[in-house]
């Protein structure tokens, strides 16, 4: 329902998001864990779109992919990412339309952001397009976000249900198959939590 994907301050979010936060967004516990992830999940030589980006895209430091693209709101932020190699400032709740071709990445990754979608299902239709066949989305979250931003249904929820929600976008996407979610929380009470929901875009 409409009422579910609204937020607290409904100003233009490029307001919001145009003095650059050069900070990471969960403990270093939560970083080096979701790090290890990727080193584990992602293939080297991968081309990667890391969406809803900022100035750190927690991959390995010692994997090289053939391409890293950072899709985000301020571009001081993306600049201060020396893993990426193209960066495009965009607004997904403004425009869900990915500006890239079909079949481009082999991974998508979003990284503690996905509670501030307004429109999660076009999105996540338009990362199955841009997803070559077997390729993954790989959603983290943690228990932090901008209050004002998250939209309501986040606010709702709690750690389990968060995983059910974005599990829920990506079914109702289309093409993916059936998502499963990874406890990643380094020391469950003494660290920032950790959670990711990932799936593979169907051959079709």
């Amino acid at each position: 329902m409409p009422e579910h994907f609204q937020r607290v301050d409904e100003t233009d979010d490029a307001i919001f998001y145009a003095p650059p936060r050069i900070v990471r967004h969960i403990d270093d516990e939560a970083c080096e864990a979701l790090a290890r992830y990727y080193e584990a999940t992602l293939a080297p030589g991968a081309d990667l779109l890391d969406l809803m980006s900022s100035c750190v895209s927690h991959l390995p430091v010692d994997v090289a992919y053939r391409s890293v693209t950072g899709l985000g709101m301020n571009q001081v932020e993306l600049d201060a990412n020396a893993r990426l190699d193209t960066r495009i400032v965009h607004d997904l709740n403004n425009d869900p339309v990915l500006p890239f071709p079909d079949r481009a990445f082999d991974a998508c990754l979003i990284a503690v952001s996905v509670q501030y979608l307004t429109r999660p299902i076009e999105v996540f239709a338009e990362i199955a397009r841009v997803l070559r066949p077997g390729g993954l989305v790989a959603v983290s979250f943690s228990n932090r976000c901008f209050p004002t931003k998250a939209v309501a249904i986040w606010h709702m929820l709690d750690n389990d249900r968060h995983a059910q929600l974005v599990s829920l976008y990506i079914r109702d996407a289309g093409r993916f198959a059936p998502a499963r979610t990874i406890d990643l929380s380094p020391a469950p009470g003494e660290t920032d939590p950790l959670y990711v929901v990932e799936a593979r875009r169907l051959e079709s």
